[in-house]
């Protein structure tokens, strides 16, 4: 596979949520694959009101307790070619969640070792030919 932009393995080939099994699973352009458990999924809302904005922290800056209606995926749409928008069991639905985080926050081993490696580093699939 040959690349025509650097960015290119941020493309996803296939987007798969298992709601059963309550996993979102990601296909990239590099044959990466991403999956994520729901749980996992919910930490990471880049919503306002869940990161805070303006200074102020937010919601899940204070280490709630999640319940099964807030880690429960209902929904799942794209957001044109750059994000998908999930919608939550208790009605959340603000969080654009773009592949460049998705891909950046993988919580494979591989990724995960490399983020505690060097958390500054670029993203170690960039470039990879697949």
């Amino acid at each position: 596979m040959s690349y025509t932009s650097a960015r290119e393995y941020l493309s996803p080939t296939r987007i798969h949520a298992d709601r059963p099994n309550r996993t979102l699973e990601i296909e990239w352009a590099d044959g990466h694959v991403t999956r994520y458990d729901f749980t996992t999924l919910r930490w990471l809302c880049p919503c306002a009101y869940c990161r805070g904005e303006a200074g102020m922290p937010g919601w899940l800056d204070s280490a709630p307790t999640l319940t099964d209606a807030q880690t429960t995926l209902t929904d799942l749409q794209l957001v044109g070619s750059y994000a998908v928008a999930p919608t939550w069991a208790d009605g959340h639905h603000t969080g654009y969640y773009t592949f460049a985080r998705l891909r950046e926050e993988c919580p494979c081993p591989e990724d995960t070792a490399r983020r505690t490696a060097d958390p500054h580093a670029g993203h170690a699939h960039q470039g990879r030919l697949g």
